[in-house]
């Protein structure tokens, strides 16, 4: 049976449709596996903070700048130290950037955090606050005379931070 020319356009308008829709699919693929393959290069490489309860696991980069902040969470240049006063850190939840924040919002008070060093040497705190401040609420990055971490990311609709605190446990 001979094909028309219709049928041939036909054939050709869809094979051209897969072809472009495997094309995007790849491309969006490509594009995942690198980030992940990112992600594991930052985590193995760099101290981590991890909510294992909220499925949260992420890099901790030095400083809170905009570049830093679009690969890895950031630490607070002068706060604390790894199981020493106010180790703070900041994060985004938002969809645009790794998302390493988005679960934050369903912690709850109790629950572990735990911090890695280089060197994968495990510091725990348990979590002790969640509150909402004003972004010029600087105060939380204060030494408060106890060893705690301070987990800062933006709320929802980017007005206000949420801020959460961990203690040290002994």
């Amino acid at each position: 049976m001979r094909k028309t020319k219709k049928q041939w356009a036909m054939f050709l308008s869809g094979l051209i449709a897969v072809l472009i829709g495997v094309s995007i699919l790849g491309f969006f693929g490509v594009r995942k596996c690198y980030r992940l393959y990112q992600k594991k290069i930052l985590l193995d490489n760099n101290p981590v903070v991890e909510i294992a309860d909220l499925d949260i696991k992420a890099p901790i980069l030095e400083g809170t700048d905009n570049e830093t902040l679009s690969k890895a969470t950031g630490h607070f240049k002068d706060s604390g130290d790894f199981g020493e006063g106010n180790y703070c850190i900041a994060g985004h939840s938002s969809t645009l950037y790794k998302e390493y924040f988005n679960n934050l919002k369903n912690v709850e008070i109790g629950m572990e955090i735990t911090l890695y060093d280089k060197q994968k040497r495990a510091y725990h705190y348990t979590v002790t606050e969640s509150k909402i401040v004003d972004p010029d609420d600087v105060w939380v990055l204060d030494d408060f005379g106890d060893d705690r971490i301070t987990i800062i990311t933006c709320t929802d609709d980017g007005t206000q931070r949420q801020v959460v605190v961990g203690l040290l446990n002994d």
